[in-house]
């Protein structure tokens, strides 16, 4: 049996609710028994670290770097976007350890028991790009790994269309395959690997410390760096237009684990157990990645004579063991983040499509898909492409899912919810035949402010007015404001009429 934890599911089978549909259970979206909720703090707390000790966590305060920042205020940016997204991390997480329901199951009491196919389906097709991203990362380490010993023998010319070697897709396949295990084999695995990485994925970090603070004889080179953004520096008085989306981008690289945060604290001990492990494991271990992050990249100017941004490009320059050493350590960073931020959303959320057709494990095999289909590898052409159109632009999308689904749990059901409604029709989540006009109003208004400024990032549209840019930097914070108070007043009225 593939579901999400096979284990405690196989001693204690679950349920169905009298009444549910088919089509809206299954035992991967069932709720947690008492039996299945064995994670405590400790283990909140390990997954977090396995999932912020990775490479493009690591690119967050590198790209800030990159962009123009000195060496604190890209720490303060990354420190003050993992606070506040921790907030509604903690509020969204409270109905998986209260309810024991996953994502798909928790958007039914807003979206409608058929309508909450279509936030699920939004969040998981970001996770396919993120599960592309991440393994082309954990690729590319096995493509350095293999040149590092042979001399640069796999090096090649692009491939037509791809634009990447038949070396550089051959290594992306092989790490891509690897992670189809522990896809098949579920949850528990997820939980293992991710509890036994975390040390090791520790002293990944205090390594990278050490070396760039030998390489470049201390900090002082660091701490030297001034800001572009300083009186005749190249970026004179735009901090502000650097910080805004910075903090935003910030905000936006967890938005996707901000909604289907309820996937893991319904497996928590208690709600306790869930505050305290996300609380520990989240902002703490980015603050910490991003100086490490700032150190390594002001070294790389004493070493290598320039700004090195990606740390897979400065292990491959140091050759050696050493080298290759450290792109095996980040093989294991990236597996552990991919498989527990990049997997189990989407695979919850194809199944919500069909429960009886598609389980955890052939909802995870459509990610993995999906994920090859992507090209990933475009998505990290520059920093300003990484963080100010994927980053802030998926934000625009999730932001206003984030906030429907905390103005619903919170100012209209109170915290709530009717467990058995979940999974049946013509109950109290059915609304209009199943989908609720409210939340889908209040998603498309959400999201509409934010479309002009990400064409024009993207580059699709050559101009647009300064007052839509202003409104794009801040995407996630404007789309979740705007479906939050627009949700509220709708059902509000929909109250007041029944």
């Amino acid at each position: 049996m593939d579901s999400t934890n096979t284990q405690a599911v196989a001693s204690h089978p679950a349920v169905a609710p009298e009444g549910s549909a088919d089509y809206l259970w299954n035992e991967d979206l069932a709720p947690t028994q008492e039996s299945q909720r064995t994670w405590p703090w400790v283990n909140i707390a390990a997954l977090w670290v396995g999932m912020v000790i990775c490479v493009p966590a690591y690119l967050l305060a590198s790209g800030l770097i990159a962009q123009g920042m000195n060496w604190w205020q890209a720490i303060l940016t990354v420190f003050l976007g993992n606070f506040i997204v921790m907030i509604p991390m903690l509020l969204i997480g409270h109905a998986g350890a209260k309810y024991g329901i996953p994502f798909p199951v928790l958007l039914r009491a807003s979206f409608g028991t058929v309508g909450a196919r279509l936030p699920g389906v939004l969040r998981g097709l970001v996770a396919c790009g993120w599960f592309g991203i991440q393994t082309w990362v954990g690729g590319s380490a096995i493509y350095h790994i293999l040149n590092g010993l042979t001399g640069s023998m796999f090096v090649g010319e692009p491939l037509p269309f791809l634009d990447i070697d038949l070396a550089q897709f051959i290594s992306f396949m092989v790490f891509w395959a690897v992670q189809l295990v522990f896809i098949v084999r579920g949850m528990e695995s997820i939980r293992w690997l991710e509890t036994l990485a975390a040390p090791v994925l520790l002293a990944i970090c205090f390594g990278m410390l050490y070396w760039a603070y030998v390489s470049a004889d201390g900090f002082d080179m660091m701490f030297a760096k001034e800001s572009a953004f300083v009186e005749g520096g190249a970026k004179e008085g735009q901090f502000w237009r650097v910080f805004l989306p910075g903090i935003t981008a910030m905000v936006g690289f967890w938005s996707t684990l901000t909604l289907n945060i309820p996937d893991f604290t319904r497996f928590s001990k208690s709600q306790k157990d869930q505050i305290i492990g996300q609380a520990i494991g989240l902002p703490l271990p980015m603050a910490l990645l991003a100086f490490i992050s700032v150190a390594v990249t002001m070294a790389t100017v004493v070493v290598f004579g320039e700004e090195i941004w990606d740390p897979l490009e400065i292990a491959a320059r140091l050759g050696g063991g050493t080298a290759i050493l450290g792109l095996c350590m980040l093989l294991v960073a990236t597996l552990t983040t991919n498989l527990a931020a990049n997997v189990v959303a989407p695979a919850n959320g194809f199944s919500n499509l069909s429960p009886q057709k598609i389980s955890f494990k052939m909802g995870g095999l459509i990610t993995a898909g999906l994920g090859i289909a992507m090209m990933p590898w475009k998505l990290l052409d520059s920093a300003g492409a990484y963080l100010f159109v994927w980053l802030v632009g998926y934000s625009s999308l999730l932001g206003p899912i984030a906030g429907i689904l905390i103005t619903d749990y919170y100012f209209i059901h109170k915290c709530k919810l009717t467990v058995d409604d979940l999974y049946q029709r013509e109950k109290s989540y059915e609304f209009s035949n199943g989908w609720n006009p409210s939340a889908l109003i209040a998603l498309g208004l959400g999201i509409a402010p934010n479309v002009p400024g990400f064409f024009f990032a993207a580059g699709v549209l050559e101009s647009t007015p300064v007052f839509f840019q202003r409104i794009y930097d801040n995407a996630w914070f404007v789309g979740a404001i705007v479906a939050s108070l627009t949700y509220y007043w709708l059902m509000y009225r929909r109250v007041s009429k029944a």
